[in-house]
């Protein structure tokens, strides 16, 4: 599908409760094969590539890569499968535009599902701190191409078709720009999964905070898993996966 020149890759498969399932900052919807494979008998997962990513459009213009480009873009996914209502799952960056495309559009979430996720910051220093740390993956993504990707399960730089618009995803989509999603956790009022791998370090206490401050959300820390939880203990992450798609009202 293309929405505003763009073309946007994705994947819609199997019967059910309609799930949408972002990946995470140089990841591809590739990521999600395990769940899709164990999954996708009793539900419907739709995944697809943010713009950048995977075989979607990488547009030249750093203008194009922005938190409400990605949120807008996750809404006409949907709109292309015929979906008004989902689940919203993601990991990493895939989980904080998860909690943004909440925010944005929440009439059409029934749930989330948050794997290996920050909700950014209150602190002006923190924030940019992160940001520095964003324009330095840039910086390795310009300067390396492949060499300069973050060494992870979920990251395979085979799945891209170019890795020509990582550098401008880091300035306009992995940036922190305001307090506007850590600050509105306490108003979330959809069933909410948090899922993190025990060995994330980085992470860890960004979900302990999220798990004490959205009503009612599920927690759950996995062991032997590091930041690819859902890769790294597949069966497990899918088992606590069905259990809470079940819960759903």
């Amino acid at each position: 599908m293309a929405r505003d020149g763009v073309r946007l890759h994705y994947r819609d498969q199997g019967h059910g409760q309609p799930v949408l399932l972002t990946h995470g900052f140089t990841a591809t919807e590739r990521m999600w094969d395990p769940q899709v494979s164990a999954l996708a008998d009793r539900h419907r997962l739709i995944r697809w590539d943010m713009r950048g990513h995977g075989q979607s459009d990488a547009p030249e213009d750093p203008a194009l890569y922005s938190h409400q480009q990605t949120v807008t873009d996750m809404a006409a996914v949907l709109d292309a499968c015929g979906v008004e209502r989902a689940v919203i799952g993601g990991l990493s960056l895939g989980g904080f535009m998860s909690l943004l495309f909440y925010f944005t559009y929440p009439e059409r979430v029934r749930a989330l599902m948050l794997f290996d996720t920050g909700p950014g910051y209150k602190n002006d220093a923190a924030r940019a701190a992160w940001n520095v740390y964003a324009e330095n993956n840039a910086r390795a993504l310009e300067d390396q191409g492949g060499g300069g990707l973050i060494q992870s399960n979920e990251i395979v730089a085979g799945n891209h078709k170019t890795l020509a618009g990582l550098a401008h995803v880091a300035r306009g989509m992995l940036t922190q720009k305001d307090a506007r999603v850590i600050e509105g956790l306490a108003s979330i009022s959809v069933p909410t999964l948090l899922m993190v791998g025990a060995d994330d370090k980085p992470f860890l206490d960004g979900m302990a905070y999220m798990a004490g401050k959205i009503p009612g959300a599920c927690y759950e820390v996995i062991e032997g898993a590091g930041h690819a939880v859902n890769l790294d203990q597949p069966d497990r992450v899918n088992a606590v996966i069905e259990d809470f798609l079940a819960s759903i009202p």
